[in-house]
């Protein structure tokens, strides 16, 4: 069997725990333990290796790790510009697929944490970018990704509420209003590529606090690390 390089998605640093408490007890007022939003460890495939070699394990990107400025004229290579959109479940589902899409042959990592950085809130209370600039490799992983021209395409199946959030909101419904945050989990399918046809697809699963405030569009405020359902 090949062996298969490493995945993007596969390496996601843990929402900060003052973050994760931050943007919880304002969007579920309601729920006492974190554990009802984010229950079940993502366990979506095995890591992948570059052929022939071990890979290093990833070092994830600090807390405090500004998103860096694309070169000029660079753009944002392969990272689509986030949607226009009011629609809390559907905004996820755009932002999962965005999140398990990379391509390695035209884009460098500061392009793939910049592209990314746009789907942010910019409401820097609710913001918590290490948990989304975490699902990046280290420089090092992605220089070897991308000797081995490795990308991906993802196919998003469902995006749903959890039901935990589902049950805090009719507990409290005016919870939801100081910060329009919403829970979202997304389910989807990632198809990975690289040189001399190797290749391979797994299932995915994420949760993402997304905020849509009224007659707004949405942004992407965190990802969880765990998935509930």
């Amino acid at each position: 069997m090949k062996n298969r390089l490493p995945s993007l998605s596969s390496y996601g640093a843990g929402w900060s725990a003052n973050r994760r408490i931050a943007v919880v007890a304002v969007v579920v007022a309601a729920l006492l333990a974190l554990a009802g939003v984010v229950a079940v460890v993502t366990g979506s495939g095995e890591d992948h290796q570059a052929p022939a070699t071990t890979a290093p394990a990833p070092t994830s990107p600090s807390a405090t790790e500004a998103a860096p400025e694309p070169s000029s004229g660079s753009g944002s290579g392969s990272v689509p510009k986030p949607p226009q959109i009011s629609e809390p479940v559907a905004y996820a589902k755009a932002t999962a697929q965005m999140l398990w899409s990379y391509d390695t042959r035209d884009t460098s990592r500061d392009q793939q944490l910049a592209g990314m950085h746009t789907w942010m809130t910019t409401e820097t209370t609710y913001a918590d970018w290490a948990s989304v600039s975490g699902q990046v490799p280290d420089p090092v992983l992605w220089s070897r990704m991308a000797d081995q021209d490795q990308h991906a395409t993802a196919h998003v199946t469902e995006g749903h509420y959890p039901s935990a959030f589902k049950q805090a909101l009719a507990d409290d419904p005016s919870a939801i209003t100081e910060a329009y945050i919403y829970v979202v989990t997304v389910n989807g399918k990632q198809q990975i590529a690289w040189k001399k046809g190797g290749g391979g697809a797994e299932e995915r699963a994420l949760t993402l606090a997304v905020q849509c405030r009224p007659n707004q569009d949405c942004a992407l405020a965190a990802l969880a690390p765990n998935v509930t359902q």
